[in-house]
């Protein structure tokens, strides 16, 4: 049922009025006239048919039906302006973001001016895997390597990509690197959380080196920023690095590459699933993934928020 409520303005008018037993103050507080307060009180009363004040000379007294009607409108309007600054409050906090300090860097940070409220957006770095502890974490949202799923957290697949071997033009020159097998006998940075040099091998076919030439990273971020010192050549996602492709700070080599990964995804405690601003953020993350034709394909997502269920 619809519900019959009478004008505002002249709520907050009589309210004010019976809080300070004064047309005058009640006047100065809503920066009106006190003409326009005593017209408003007198559009409640013709409203509700009823006499709100009784009117002793220049004093005012609530009826009865007036003391009632204001103790419940300040209870009520006391109730309204908490929980609007409840909110007005939340939506200048800052929302704290954990990432990888690769993902930041290459992806996250030149792209946040276009995020509408990206200057509240709090950017940590993690040394190691970002912890999905939001217990612990003090993060709200967190970019995670894969997708794998975590007890009480929803798991939304952000971005795929493929991955080919990159080198700084310098060291391409200087080791003279024409052909896949000519990367049998150079430095290769290695990386411990997903080392793929053999399968790339095998797609380029060409036998990979018997022992592995070069040095091992924590990740390929490390490893993909090493090969951007022209110390070796790296196994690089095409979705990090498209950006220093075309600064020329790296060149890839080959159009051999290694079928498509979830190499991101999106993390936020289930309990705040209906969060205004992460849920915002999370969109937008998906909007400029899908922007750059990197989005994780719908099947992959279904079944990542299958496993969160």
């Amino acid at each position: 049922m619809a519900r019959k409520l009478p004008p505002f303005a002249a709520v907050k008018a009589f309210e004010a009025t019976a809080r300070h037993m004064n047309v005058t103050k009640a006047a100065e507080e809503m920066c009106l006239s006190p003409s326009a307060v005593s017209h408003q009180i007198r559009a409640l009363e013709e409203y509700l048919d009823t006499a709100l004040f009784e009117r002793r000379g220049n004093k005012l007294a609530l009826t009865l039906t007036g003391r009632a009607y204001s103790g419940k409108l300040t209870t009520l309007l006391d109730a309204f302006d908490e929980s609007t600054r409840a909110i007005r409050k939340a939506g200048h906090r800052p929302l704290r973001v954990l990432s990888t300090p690769g993902f930041a860097a290459r992806w996250l940070v030149p792209r946040l001016g276009h995020l509408e409220f990206g200057n509240r957006v709090q950017l940590r770095v993690s040394e190691g895997a970002p912890s999905t502890d939001f217990a612990s974490n003090d993060a709200d949202v967190v970019i995670q390597w894969c997708d794998d799923p975590v007890p009480s957290v929803v798991t939304e697949p952000l971005m795929e990509s493929g991955r080919y071997p990159v080198a700084s033009p310098e060291m391409r020159r200087r080791e003279g690197i024409e052909r896949p097998a000519d990367l049998a006998r150079v430095t290769l940075m290695h990386d411990e959380t997903m080392d793929t040099w053999g399968e790339w091998f095998s797609a380029a076919g060409v036998e990979a080196p018997a022992f592995p030439c070069g040095p091992t990273f924590p990740n390929c971020e490390l490893s993909t920023t090493a090969a951007e010192a022209g110390q070796g050549v790296a196994l690089a996602y095409d979705t990090m690095v498209r950006g220093t492709l075309e600064s020329g700070r790296l060149e890839r080599l080959f159009d051999t590459d290694i079928l498509p990964i979830v190499i991101y995804s999106v993390a936020y405690p289930e309990s705040r699933r209906d969060d205004s601003m992460i849920r915002q953020f999370a969109a937008w993350l998906h909007e400029e993934a899908a922007r750059d034709g990197v989005a994780a394909r719908p099947a992959r997502f279904a079944r990542a928020a299958e496993r969160t269920t």
